[in-house]
């Protein structure tokens, strides 16, 4: 292990736990960031429930992934798709991406479908998942420039779907 190269990532209430020791402040403006994270992988990410998005995240100096689904709701609690694409318009620039799979759904970062869940799967999401989030370690972790360059390039969109969005700050 080499601990001076630490990410973190999480889906659903992991992804809750991954922004609130990554760099997200509470809505009294504390920040339990663990200072060895270097980068974070946030899938399905949420705006608090107190406090605007915008005093959470400005704060964020680390890089984050964020990946979520159109059809990304939330099986317990507040987030809709809508607000857990909130989370990245409030992150300042620099080495902050987000991926939004079109007709994904809440458990597409896991093998199984949630009850309730409805939408057939796309088998290209999970290879774009894996493209991407492999990318994004290996340009923040392994400090690989040509997978930073490639995370900030348009050849990202190779290994989506034409609906599936991609952005970058």
């Amino acid at each position: 292990m080499d601990l001076n190269r630490v990410g973190m990532s999480g889906h659903s209430f992991g992804a809750v736990t991954t922004q609130n020791v990554s760099g997200q402040s509470s809505a009294l403006g504390r920040s339990n960031t663990e200072q060895r994270i270097r980068a974070a992988i946030v899938m399905s990410p949420g705006v608090p429930a107190i406090g605007s998005a915008d005093r959470a995240f400005r704060g964020v100096k680390i890089p984050w992934l964020l990946m979520t689904g159109t059809e990304d709701g939330s099986p317990i609690g507040e987030q809709t798709p809508e607000s857990r694409r909130q989370v990245f318009p409030a992150l300042p620039a620099g080495d902050k991406y987000e991926l939004v799979l079109d007709q994904a759904e809440h458990s597409i970062f896991t093998d199984r479908k949630l009850a309730g869940e409805r939408r057939p799967r796309n088998p290209e999401h999970h290879r774009a998942i894996e493209a991407i989030s492999t990318a994004f370690w290996d340009a923040y972790l392994r400090e690989d420039p040509a997978a930073k360059a490639w995370l900030q390039s348009d050849q990202v969109r190779t290994v989506l779907a034409r609906p599936d969005r991609w952005q970058r700050k």
